[in-house]
């Protein structure tokens, strides 16, 4: 049977809130915000700070302090105490260790962060993307945050789209919106209810087993 749902997103799409309510329905953990107070415990940090780096990929001069780091001699992380810096890419690797940790113990539904990608070869583990019309996810974003201008947000959704797939790319050397990664893709604009019915419906009739086709 399945015991893991990855959930990943479009930004505005309301993705994570139709997460908490799978999570909720099926009586599971919810792994999102909980994740990033996690890694901030593991690295002993605050959780602002790992907030700051969730699903984000670092500059050009801290990915160069990391490779600094990993040279012969300065290894010690993995496995190992926390190191006295944290950055993004620390980050990264915390939370894919704490998803795979999470896996093995079951019954929870993970929000983005590549767990779709981390989990993929678990049969267990059931795929979900949320998306939603661009004009939803400007209304929503809208009604989120009266200050931003219309303008603004358009930006916003953009650049948030943007750097979750690049988050994806960049660590996975996937596509985030490879219709291949995910069993069920599901638009949001038939409302949350509905959205979780479908996947719970989906969830509880697949067949265990049956991974998503890659060609």
């Amino acid at each position: 049977m399945f015991r893991i749902v990855t959930v990943a997103r479009e930004y505005g799409s309301g993705g994570g809130r139709i997460a908490q309510l799978l999570a909720g329905r099926l009586g599971w953990k919810l792994l999102d915000r909980c994740l990033v107070e996690k890694i901030a415990e593991t690295a002993r940090v605050e959780p602002e700070v790992a907030e700051k780096v969730d699903e984000r990929l670092d500059p050009w001069f801290n990915r160069l302090a990391e490779v600094f780091w990993q040279a012969p001699g300065l290894r010690g992380y993995i496995g190992g105490p926390a190191p006295n810096w944290f950055d993004a890419e620390v980050a990264a690797h915390l939370t894919r260790r704490i998803i795979e940790e999470a896996a093995e113990i079951g019954d929870c539904v993970i929000v983005g962060r590549g767990s779709q990608c981390i989990l993929q070869q678990r049969e267990d583990a059931f795929h979900v993307f949320i998306y939603a019309p661009r004009g939803e996810r400007l209304a929503r974003l809208l009604r989120r945050d009266a200050r931003l201008s219309k303008a603004e947000a358009e930006k916003k959704l953009d650049s948030e789209d943007a750097i979750r797939a690049a988050y994806v790319r960049d660590h996975y050397r996937e596509d985030w919106q490879n219709r291949h990664l995910y069993h069920l893709m599901l638009s949001s604009c038939l409302g949350e209810k509905e959205a979780v019915s479908i996947i719970l419906s989906a969830f509880h009739n697949a067949r265990v087993g049956v991974a998503p086709a890659r060609l």
